[in-house]
């Protein structure tokens, strides 16, 4: 009984999730990508995000943070997130664009987290390598969104 009580509380937190998220992204295109009500999808569709959408950034550097640190990679979450968002004011974004942006990241990175959390499999050779190669560029401030399609 348990089991299905926190199961609940998990569906219940991600809908409140997806409504917050629905109503802080409503003229974005990203939120088909990364609003999903069960979550399942939400890795793909990260690595997946058009480069030309306005949240591609966030969407991808909040995926390869995710990814990342569930790899095991040696890397501040945190600091990448701060520098990343500090990268984002300094090129001029209103306070409506950054809360987006910031919503966009923390909603990638919780969502692919959860996503990706019980696959024993996934940190693979080729998909660390393609991790590695966007992290690395990430940390030296290129937040370019060309994520690698490593599966």
């Amino acid at each position: 009984m348990g089991g299905t009580r926190s199961k609940l509380a998990a569906y219940a937190a991600l809908a409140v999730a997806a409504a917050l998220l629905a109503t802080s992204l409503p003229a974005c295109s990203t939120l088909g990508s990364v609003k999903n009500k069960d979550g399942a999808s939400t890795e793909t569709e990260a690595r997946n995000v058009a480069p030309e959408d306005p949240l591609a950034r966030p969407t991808q550097v909040g995926w390869t943070s995710a990814r990342a640190s569930y790899c095991g990679f040696i890397f501040n979450p945190a600091a990448l997130r701060a520098n990343f968002l500090a990268a984002e004011a300094q090129a001029g974004n209103t306070p409506e664009q950054m809360q987006k942006i910031e919503h966009a990241y923390d909603y990638t990175l919780d969502s692919v987290a959860k996503t990706i959390k019980d696959d024993s499999r996934y940190c693979n050779t080729e998909r660390t390598a393609a991790i590695r190669k966007d992290l690395n560029r990430y940390l030296a401030g290129d937040y370019t969104p060309s994520a690698r399609l490593a599966r």
